[in-house]
């Protein structure tokens, strides 16, 4: 294939012969990758020069239309963020911390005036000007509600910065382990779940696949389509963010991409650290994790319990199929309010998803036929995550759970927030 230069890039697709519109369709809510009927994604392979971006600066400003990416300057980021104000600071990941900053026409014309989160790289971290780079091959071609939308971008000198829609509710990582939290309701856990398996079947049901390769929950970022609208229709939706790892999937005859192994410690599919060998099934096991931890409140990865209880698949995973032991490895804070037959539906497909063997995984696109019913009764009564629900566990079943010593015995550390160290780390090589 032809290389182009970055200038194509910010286009955003560029023109092929016989090239289809691909579009994944979902009920009422249409779902479909940012083509054209004679256009194909960019990949990063396609990129001439993707280590030199000075070369390309001068043409960035005249690639953009209004309804695609911005590029900002670092003086108007400046303004945005008041001078990357440390008060600003929502977080801190691999690349680099994130601000809240708010934009308007004054500051960029055209834009309508809206919160945004900036992400600027951390110079001295691990990260750099390919993850940057990868960011905007992805989020600036790809559309999809499961998503973060990518508003623009900076490159001036060394300074790398993106700039997303603000997520009101921050991360899944923070509403579920953040300290003191009471937990997510039963239903929102749901919810959750299934917005970000459709995000994941997005990319690997795209005409040219995409393995998102970090699923993990500080990734996973929630929205609140009304702040002022507490119906639980317009609050948690799921949305994918930082595409750094992002990697397009195995074309043709190909089984599986070949790379270096990383990820985030819990996370990545045994077979993935053992071999590099990447497909999309390294992201079913991935979703299987964090299902898991929707379903426990634990984290994937804790020191700090006992030796057999620090990987959270290897202690939990044999119990998902036994009714008997489900119950005492559902998260405590739901004290009893969830429905049983969604609990143990939803356990049997984190153990699909966590099998050893990536053959008997299933497709993110099951995942979500699995999990759409279970969203279908709580869309239809709102009221399912409150003690009206006729399926709730009885509580007599769980009294030993939800009070005295034994409540104190399973409320585990990982409940507590621990800071994420903010760097990707390299695993098995």
């Amino acid at each position: 294939m032809k290389k182009t230069s970055l200038t194509s890039l910010f286009l955003g697709c560029y023109r092929i012969n016989n090239a289809n519109r691909y579009e994944v369709e979902e009920k009422d809510h249409p779902m479909k990758i940012r083509t054209c009927p004679v256009f194909k994604r960019l990949s990063l392979s396609d990129i001439s020069d993707p280590s030199s971006p000075m070369s390309f600066m001068d043409d960035l400003s005249n690639s953009f239309t209004s309804d695609k990416l911005r590029l900002f300057s670092m003086s108007e980021l400046r303004v945005i963020t008041h001078n990357f104000s440390r008060l600003s600071i929502l977080g801190e990941g691999g690349f680099g911390p994130v601000y809240k900053g708010f934009i308007d026409d004054k500051v960029k014309p055209g834009l309508k005036a809206q919160p945004v989160a900036v992400k600027a790289l951390d110079l001295h971290g691990h990260q750099g000007h390919r993850e940057w780079l990868s960011e905007i091959i992805f989020l600036g071609q790809l559309s999809n509600r499961h998503l973060v939308k990518l508003i623009g971008v900076c490159c001036e000198e060394e300074q790398r910065v993106l700039v997303y829609e603000y997520m009101p509710r921050g991360s899944l990582e923070n509403q579920l382990f953040r300290r003191n939290s009471v937990g997510l309701a039963w239903g929102l856990r749901m919810k959750i779940a299934l917005g970000a398996a459709k995000g994941l079947a997005s990319l690997h049901e795209a005409e040219k696949p995409v393995i998102y390769r970090d699923f993990k929950t500080s990734n996973i970022l929630l929205d609140s389509e009304s702040l002022f609208n507490p119906s639980y229709i317009f609050n948690y939706n799921a949305k994918l963010s930082d595409f750094g790892l992002a990697k397009d999937g195995p074309e043709g005859e190909h089984t599986h991409v070949t790379t270096r192994v990383m990820g985030t410690q819990g996370y990545a599919a045994p077979e993935y650290i053992m071999t590099g060998h990447l497909t999309t099934m390294n992201d079913v096991y991935s979703f299987g994790v964090v299902l898991l931890e929707l379903l426990t409140g634990k984290r994937s990865m804790d020191n700090t319990r006992v030796r057999s209880e620090q990987s959270l698949v290897e202690w939990v995973r044999p119990m998902l199929r036994d009714q008997r032991k489900l119950e005492r490895i559902i998260d405590p804070r739901l004290e009893c309010q969830y429905n049983t037959e969604q609990a143990q539906t939803a356990a049997v497909l984190a153990f699909k998803c966590l099998s050893q063997n990536p053959k008997y995984r299933p497709t993110m696109s099951k995942v979500v036929k699995v999990l759409e019913p279970i969203q279908e009764v709580q869309a239809k009564e709102p009221d399912s995550n409150n003690k009206e629900t006729k399926m709730f566990m009885d509580r007599k079943k769980c009294r030993h759970y939800c009070k005295g010593q034994k409540r104190v015995n399973i409320a585990y550390s990982d409940s507590l927030l621990y800071k994420e160290s903010g760097t990707k780390q390299k695993i098995g090589i």
